[in-house]
Parts: C-alpha cells; structure tokens; sequence
C-alpha cells in the first residue's frame, strides 16, 4: 500500500492494490473544513464518498432531535442518566466551540453527502452507531473514571474561553493532534479505546469494504493515522473486516457484578461488629454516622442542584438506604422525583439547543435541570459513602 501526503496535510491519498483512497481530515467545527469537503468532492469526482457519521446521527443533524420523545424517567429508571448527561454536555462543547463561527458540528459531514447526492455519487455512512459506542465507552469505564469524565466535560461549561479559529484549524494538523490522543490515553485509556481506537477499525473495514476504484473518505483528523494503520493490515491480510465483536456492549463479568456489593457488605459487617465487640449503642452510633455522612452529602448536592426542596429532603432520607442497594442509585431517587414536581415543559424541549451552551442554561431548562439533580446527589452520596467508611472502621479500634 502507498501512502502519500499532499502540501495541504490534511489530504491523505492511498493506494490500496488497485484502489484509490483519499482520506480527508477536517476539525469538527472547522468552517475552512466544510468549504474544503465541498471543494475536494467537486475535483476528485469520485466514485464513492465515505463520511464519518452513522445513519441515526446524520438524521438528527438534519432533521434535529426529538428531545419531546426522550422520557427522563425512564432513561433515570434504566439507569442511563450518566450517559445522556454526558452526551448532553459534550454536545454542548462542541456546539459552544462552533457557535462563534456559525458552524454546527458535523457540518462538514452533512455538506460531503449533500455533495454527493447533486454529483449522483454513492455515499456510505461509515461510523459506528453513536450510542453503541456510548454504552461501549460508559461499560468499560469504571465510577471513578465515570465521574472524572463527568467533571472534565462539566469543566467545560464553567468555561468562557473560546478558541480563536486557526487554533480550531490547527486540530487538523498531525502533531497537535497526536499529543492531544496521546493526552486523552493517559488520563482516560479505556475512553480513548473505544472512542479512538476502536473507530478507527471500525471506519477502516467499512472503508475496506467499498468496491469502488476511488473513494473519497471525511473524516475527523484524529483518526487518519490509525486508519491508515488499519488498511494497511487489512490489506495484508493481517486482520479480518468482521465488525460483530464492535457493535454490541460487552456484558459484565461476574467480578464487575460482585464490585457494586462489596461496600453494602463492608458497611453491614462493620455495624455487625460494632454490636458484637459494644453493643447495640455502639452499633446505632455507628449507624447515625453511615445516615449522617450518606444523607447530609446527597441532600448537599441536591442543594446545590438547586432542586426542589422535597427532592433535598428526599435525599437526605434516600441517601442511605440506596447506597446499601448498587441497583438503585440515590440519583434515580432524587432525578425521578424533581421530573414529577417540576415537569419539563414544552419550552424546554424547544430552548435546549441553545440551554445546552451554558451553566446557567443547564441550571434553567427543566430537562437538563432533571440530569443536574440526578448527577450532584449521586456525587454528594457516593463522597459520603467513602467518607463514612474509615471512620466507621475507626470507630471500632
């Protein structure tokens, strides 16, 4: 396979066997990018257009989601509300980062297939469904990294810098990007496996799997390289195409489904133990300890949610009890009770585009409100729980 770079890096062609591939790389919310797809498709005219986006999103990105369908409660009830709080906000970054440019990500996508469809071009839609890898990257992330992934994206709202554009242009050029996977790595590897790596097969084999002699291939930069690895190995007959093992979410294993009760366990024993060793007074101490540390945090954080004041003191009462339970988190409690006092409205569903761009505006919007409750009284009672843990054990000695 020959592989060579034009001047403009950000075009990639390969020569795989007796197909041409070009690889364009863009930055998400790159207006020069969008302009460049268009302008490519017109001069290459080739024989099939390759975009990275699934089916589902590129409806969304043309149609808009139908936030109105989304039921908060149920999504709290199957336990999805970290995954959509999370979709939520890196949403709301990339739209915060395109905003100052007028560009909406995956603009440039959108613009490669209406190019496509006046030039009468086949297109694919390479990439994997976006919420398989959702759920991919949200099963193999622990709760720490969970919330560490929380927090960076929440981070982001606090922010009110915006990137001048040739920094926005700069994310196509090779070496800043690679220092920003390589970043990514290090502080959320099992992330990056699947938001990164694990694409970059995915598109690759898809890519692959095109019959056509020239093929035009949008894609985001940071996956050039790792999908020039990919046809290169394909080519070689060193990996198959098959892409099964990629679009389902991997079950628990029995150490991850035994994880969730070791602290219910560690927290019954040492109240066992401290009725066996002083008695039931040294047990109810103990027990006023482990309701004090888990409700006061939990109500904390609903507090700081700003949520209503039944849902502060459900919390409070909540808290305690579902830490002792993996299966129902105190966040459920409380997301589920805020959406019956305060239910969104239908402005809600209509503002959330633009709510979504702030803090205040994820405080104010009714659906994004719900996910903020859901999120800090689930923080504020898992930090109780880690909190009441040494000194319940230091209550014994």
């Amino acid at each position: 396979m020959e592989e060579q770079t034009q001047q403009d890096d950000s075009i990639t062609r390969l020569q795989v066997a007796d197909r041409e591939i070009v690889l364009l790389g863009t930055a998400h919310v790159s207006r020069e990018s969008v302009e460049q797809v268009e302008r490519l498709i017109e001069e290459e005219r080739p024989d099939r257009v390759c975009v990275e986006i699934d089916a589902a999103r590129y409806k969304t990105i043309t149609e808009g989601q139908q936030w109105e369908n989304l039921k908060i409660d149920q999504i709290l009830k199957r336990g999805q509300g970290f995954l959509l709080l999370a979709n939520l906000v890196l949403s709301s970054f990339q739209r915060r980062i395109g905003a100052g440019f007028g560009i909406v990500p995956g603009d440039e996508m959108k613009k490669a297939v209406e190019a496509a469809d006046r030039l009468s071009i086949p297109y694919t839609f390479a990439d994997r469904e976006v919420q398989v890898t959702l759920r991919r990257a949200w099963a193999r992330a622990g709760f720490f990294q969970k919330n560490k992934m929380l927090a960076v994206l929440f981070s982001s709202i606090f922010s009110k810098e915006k990137l001048p554009e040739e920094e926005i242009e700069a994310l196509k050029k090779k070496s800043a990007l690679q220092d920003m996977m390589e970043e990514l790595a290090e502080f959320l590897p099992s992330v990056k496996e699947v938001l990164i790596d694990e694409r970059d097969r995915y598109l690759a084999s898809k890519i692959f799997q095109t019959k056509e002699k020239k093929v035009l291939v949008v894609i985001g930069a940071g996956h050039a390289g790792g999908i020039v690895q990919w046809l290169h190995r394909f080519e070689k007959g060193e990996a198959g195409t098959e892409l099964s093992d990629l679009e389902t979410v991997p079950k628990k294993g029995n150490w991850k489904k035994i994880l969730p009760w070791i602290i219910p366990a560690a927290v019954v024993t040492l109240l066992v133990l401290g009725f066996v060793r002083s008695g039931f007074q040294q047990s109810a101490r103990m027990l006023l300890v482990w309701i004090l540390a888990n409700g006061s945090l939990a109500a904390l954080g609903a507090l700081l949610a700003l949520a209503h004041p039944l849902t502060v003191i459900v919390s409070f009462l909540a808290a305690p009890f579902t830490s002792m339970n993996p299966t129902i988190g105190v966040g459920i409690v409380s997301g589920l009770l805020e959406s019956l006092v305060r239910k969104p409205r239908v402005k809600d569903f209509e503002n959330l585009h633009e709510d979504m761009l702030s803090l205040k505006g994820f405080y104010r919007n009714r659906f994004t409100h719900i996910l903020v409750v859901f999120f800090l009284s689930s923080i504020g009672s898992s930090i109780g729980t880690f909190l009441a843990l040494p000194y319940l054990t230091a209550l014994l000695t």
